[in-house]
C-alpha cells in the first residue's frame, strides 16, 4: 500500500519566497494543502486542513515582527498534532528560545539561506512532521556560545556535548557518527549516557532526544 504524503502548509508574506518553498516541497514528494501570506489565513488553513507540518515565516504582516513565532505558537496549542518549521532571514536567538519555551517536540527553525540547497528544508519538515526537533546549526552554535549557569549540561563530557549539539539540529546517529568520524555504536552509547547524566526518564528514545535537547536549550 502506497504511503500517505506529508501533507504541508506554507505560511510566507512573500509570494516568490512561497513559491519557492512550495516547489522545493512538492518536488520531494509532499503534498502542499495550503498556502497562506498572514497569521490570519496561515491559522484557517491549519483549521481547515490539519496539516502535518506547516512551515512559517518569522517576520509577517502588519508589524513583520514576530507574528510568525506568535503564529507557530498558537498552532502548537490549538493542533498540537501539527508540526511547525518556522524560517528566519537571520539568527534570533529571542524568538528561537520562546518558540521552544514550551517543548522542542514538532518544532523547527531553520534559516532561510539553508533553505536554499532543498535538502535542509526536506529534513527539516521530516523530522519535524516526526516529532522530533529541526534547528539550524548556527542556531545552535549561537545558543551554545551564551553564557549560562552552571546546571546538567555540565556534567556532560566535550564529546557528549558536541553529540548533543548535533541531537538539536536534528541528526540521526549515523550522520553524527559520519560527521565526528565515531563508530555508530559508540554514538549510541553517548546518547545514552547523555540520558542518563540528564536524569531524563525512561521512555522511547525519539522523546528522550527532545527532552535532552530541550534541557540543551534552556540551559
Amino acid at each position: 500500500m502506497a504511503t500517505m504524503a506529508l501533507r504541508v502548509v506554507v505560511a510566507d508574506d512573500s509570494l516568490l519566497v512561497r513559491e519557492g518553498v512550495v516547489s522545493l516541497l512538492q518536488a520531494a514528494g509532499f503534498d502542499v494543502v495550503a498556502q497562506a501570506g498572514d497569521p490570519e489565513a496561515l491559522m484557517d488553513a491549519v483549521r481547515a486542513h490539519r496539516p502535518d507540518v506547516a512551515v512559517v515565516d518569522i517576520r509577517m504582516p502588519p508589524t513583520h515582527s514576530d507574528e510568525g513565532v506568535r503564529a507557530a505558537r498558537a498552532i502548537r496549542a490549538e493542533a498540537p498534532g501539527t508540526g511547525v518549521l518556522v524560517l528566519s532571514q537571520h539568527v534570533e536567538e529571542e524568538y528561537a528560545v520562546t518558540l521552544l519555551s514550551g517543548s522542542a517536540e514538532g518544532v523547527g527553525y531553520l534559516l532561510k539561506d539553508r533553505v536554499l540547497d532543498g535538502r535542509s528544508l526536506v529534513t527539516a519538515v521530516r523530522q519535524v512532521a516526526a516529532g522530533g526537533s529541526a534547528l539550524d546549526p548556527e542556531v545552535v552554535a549561537q545558543m551554545l556560545d551564551r553564557p549560562r549557569e552552571p546546571g546538567p549540561l555540565d556534567r556532560l563530557s566535550d564529546r557528549e556535548r558536541a553529540v548533543l549539539a548535533r541531537m538539536a539540529e536534528g541528526r540521526a546517529n549515523a550522520e553524527i557518527a559520519a560527521e565526528l568520524q565515531l563508530d555508530e555504536r559508540a554514538v549510541a552509547r553517548q546518547v545514552s549516557s547523555i540520558f542518563a547524566k540528564l536524569d531524563l526518564p525512561a521512555g522511547a528514545e525519539g522523546h528522550r532526544r527532545v527532552l535532552a535537547v530541550l534541557t540543551y536549550l534552556r540551559a
